[in-house]
């Protein structure tokens, strides 16, 4: 028995709800005499993207659930992948350049839709901060891409404090759906990724290489 309820939940009820409705399913089989072995709970569970958004309790959900599952004797399978490596993953940009235009302010980066396409595809909101604080007043800018595309952005609207070419900018929350979403459009190479464990870093994934754009043709 398989479930998946949805995506990105971070509130008890949904999964409560979902597995009262179908331990009645599984009431309803085994009336029939048939007994699955193995319950897969799905995923969905969410993490938080913004300051003021909290990341589901998965303590007391398993507390919540628990009664649930312990009616009968199956195997149980939970897809938190999200929830296990969502915020411990940090997508690292450098600006280019600073352009005002007529209505609004953009700041223009190296990282782009094909490195993290969640924004562009479903308006996915990920916090973005610099790495190094300026003086200023924050204002309202489009964090944009270098891809000739009109949904090339990170983030629309956004306030942020002042920055300028060089400035490296964090891209939170995107250790889930940032490299297994990516791609290599336009002929962008997929970038470096580097594990960080306290004060030690190493390279687990090396940066692409134009070769490796052409490497399966049949030249």
């Amino acid at each position: 028995m398989h479930t998946h309820i949805g995506s990105q939940i971070t509130g008890l009820g949904p999964f409560i709800a979902s597995l009262k409705r179908i331990n009645l399913l599984l009431d309803r089989l085994e009336r029939r005499g048939i007994r699955l072995p193995v319950r897969n709970v799905g995923g969905g569970f969410g993490i938080s993207y913004r300051p003021s958004q909290r990341g589901l309790d998965v303590a007391a959900l398993g507390r919540a659930a628990a009664p649930l599952l312990r009616a009968r004797r199956m195997r149980l399978i939970l897809e938190p992948g999200r929830y296990l490596v969502g915020e411990a993953g940090v997508l690292l940009t450098r600006v280019i350049y600073v352009k005002d235009g007529v209505r609004k302010r953009f700041v223009i980066v190296d990282a782009g839709m094909n490195d993290l396409i969640r924004p562009c595809l479903y308006e996915a909101h990920h916090e973005i901060v610099p790495c190094a604080s300026r003086r200023g007043q924050a204002r309202k800018v489009d964090v944009v891409g270098p891809i000739c595309e009109s949904s090339d952005f990170l983030a629309l609207s956004r306030r942020l404090p002042p920055v300028e070419s060089g400035d490296l900018l964090a891209v939170l929350g995107a250790g889930a759906y940032g490299s297994a979403m990516s791609s290599n459009y336009n002929g962008r190479r997929r970038g470096a990724e580097v594990l960080v464990d306290g004060r030690r870093a190493r390279l687990i994934r090396r940066r692409e290489s134009y070769a490796d754009l052409v490497r399966s043709e049949l030249l």
